[in-house]
């Protein structure tokens, strides 16, 4: 195996597809003349050599990444002034990527990350522009004719820390491409939806196709967390096939979502796709099928289908975006999203983890309501854990820290599900901890965690076919979640029924995705004792005092007493659970 340190140059035709498809045979002439009388010359003139063309594109490598830069400039600006006076829905040009790194070598390929990345950054590039990574720039800067722009940290696919990413441009007076408008990115989720495509053929179906999209731009605006481009702009693309990345540019966000709607009958179908407008990299797609009969209500239902989806996804992207920022980029934003990502993983480092990033936030900014929410949630959930044992004087403090969240947020239905839930919990006002939720409920009507902390709530109020009811819509929104909220609600609900052996099915689901959710094994164990499952129920006790060798029954009764204000409120569920723990064999 040889290696050897390589520029490499990426580059390939941009809008391919839509000039084959607009005049095949003159777009593959002008594409081989090009690469014969213009890049070939220029790559060999700079001691470089062509490792593998791409159908549409190629792959070469330079002994320096000065050579590989002003290779890149030269073919360029000579495509640029070839094509001058060509229709510009004609025109022919390239998008470079250049990267400096180790890879392997073969006859007739290279590989390695440095070809990876060169690929991303070509993918990063405009028509007639060229993307560099940092290493790059360091070492061509003052001994190239070009000036740079920053374009900061890139997020690229299958490469896993950011590479910091320039753009190239000649010096003044020589050919540069032309820019499109470029807007700055919002310190949130951006997103635009275009008009979805009728893919029926029917002109009269117009009607119903655009309604959709403005359903679902309607229902992503209600989520407080996203910056949503309006309906005027994005409509401006309706009939076009447009560069999603370009989209990106001019409206500036980082995702697009697009679809299409085709119609047989009274049968409907909608595609969508989400794609992130910075790579062109898809990241979601799903299709979703109706019956025509009342128009209104299926776009309720798909638009609702879409943003429960999207919701979720998009979170867990940014979080991921979050997590690979260098500590000295980081704002509170990002480290509510780390601490997000911790909090999820569900263990006891995990959590103190939380703990530490969202102290940082607070310090940043100080009335920061997603951070506040977060915090005194985590505190509570850690006494859930049985991991701490709260004062009363630390649980009000808790209260307190989610009230000030409502009032700095009173809009944001993700702090209102937070802090309804403490004010309920361990907040001992039910009523009040409803409201809130619901109200998080209308302000979303789309939130997997609004309805499913509804659901919560009111299994211990004892109102279980509406429990039911609210945790199934959370899974029917996010129907792939694997949150131990959901679970848990639905376990705990069916207990609250009476329903065991429902309960006990929903605890097994809960534990096979977080095995170590002490709440769910508490309703496992006593469900188990309850059903006469005795021996059942002594393993899961064994695991219980293994993730928590102090738990006994005083301390499940300070939890549901002191910390949890004793939430069953239907008779006879707490005095059950407290009997089928002690058949199950927790000590006294």
């Amino acid at each position: 195996m040889i290696r050897r340190l390589a520029a490499i140059l990426a580059a390939d035709v941009a809008g391919y597809s839509r000039l084959m498809h607009a005049d095949e045979e003159g777009t593959h002439a002008r594409f081989t003349a090009l690469m014969t009388g213009v890049i070939e010359p220029a790559i060999a003139q700079h001691a470089g050599r062509i490792v593998k063309s791409t159908g549409d594109g190629f792959l070469a490598e330079f002994p320096s990444a000065v050579e590989a830069a002003k290779c890149a400039l030269q073919f360029q600006a000579q495509i640029q002034r070839d094509g001058a006076l060509e229709l510009v829905d004609k025109r022919v040009a390239f998008r470079s990527g250049i990267h400096l790194g180790d890879v392997i070598i073969e006859e007739r390929d290279i590989y390695g990350d440095g070809v990876n990345v060169a690929a991303r950054l070509e993918a990063l590039a405009e028509s007639g522009g060229i993307v560099i990574s940092g290493v790059v720039h360091e070492n061509i800067r003052g001994r190239t004719p070009c000036t740079f722009e920053d374009m900061g940290d890139q997020v690229v696919k299958n490469i896993a820390k950011p590479v910091r990413t320039y753009r190239v441009f000649p010096q003044t007076g020589q050919p540069r491409p032309e820019r499109e408008q470029t807007l700055p990115l919002p310190d949130k989720p951006s997103i635009a939806v275009l008009p979805f495509q009728d893919m029926s053929g029917d002109t009269g179906q117009d009607y119903f196709v655009d309604g959709m999209t403005e359903e679902i731009i309607t229902a992503l605006s209600r989520v407080p967390s996203f910056f949503v481009v309006a309906r005027n702009s994005t409509f401006a693309y309706k009939g076009t096939s447009p560069n999603i990345r370009q989209v990106g540019r001019e409206l500036g966000v980082r995702y697009v979502l697009e679809g299409s709607v085709r119609k047989a009958g009274k049968r409907v179908r909608i595609t969508g796709q989400l794609i992130d407008a910075m790579s062109g990299m898809h990241i979601w797609a799903d299709r979703f099928d109706g019956v025509l009969t009342d128009i209104f209500e299926l776009q309720d239902q798909i638009a609702a289908s879409v943003v429960g989806a999207i919701e979720p996804k998009l979170r867990d992207i940014e979080i991921e975006r979050a997590r690979l920022k260098s500590p000295e980029d980081l704002r509170a934003y990002d480290l509510v999203l780390r601490a997000r990502f911790a909090d999820g993983l569900n263990t006891r480092e995990s959590a103190e983890e939380t703990l530490r990033l969202l102290h940082h936030a607070l310090e940043i900014d100080p009335n920061y309501a997603p951070a506040l929410a977060l915090l005194a949630r985590a505190n509570w959930m850690s006494a859930a854990m049985h991991w701490t044992a709260p004062t009363e004087a630390e649980l009000a403090g808790y209260i307190q820290m989610a009230r000030q969240a409502a009032q700095t947020a009173p809009n944001d239905p993700d702090v209102l599900v937070q802090t309804g839930f403490l004010l309920a919990v361990p907040g001992g006002d039910l009523s009040a901890g409803i409201a809130v939720v619901d109200r998080a409920c209308v302000l979303n009507c789309n939130s997997a965690e609004g309805w499913a902390a509804s659901g919560v709530l009111r299994a211990f109020v004892g109102e279980t076919e509406n429990a039911i009811d609210h945790l199934e819509r959370s899974r029917r929104l996010n129907p792939l979640a694997k949150t131990p909220l959901l679970h848990y609600g639905l376990a705990l609900a069916h207990f609250v029924a009476g329903n065991y052996d429902e309960a006990l099915n929903w605890t097994t689901q809960g534990l096979t995705h977080w095995p170590a959710s002490v709440p769910t094994m508490r309703y496992r164990a006593a469900a188990l004792g309850l059903l006469g499952r005795i021996e059942e129920a002594h393993q899961v006790v064994q695991r219980l005092l293994a993730l928590v060798p102090s738990l006994t029954m005083a301390r499940v009764r300070r939890h549901v007493e002191i910390e949890m204000k004793n939430p069953y409120k239907k008779p006879g569920v707490a005095e059950a659970y407290y009997e089928g723990l002690r058949r199950a064999g927790l000590p006294e």
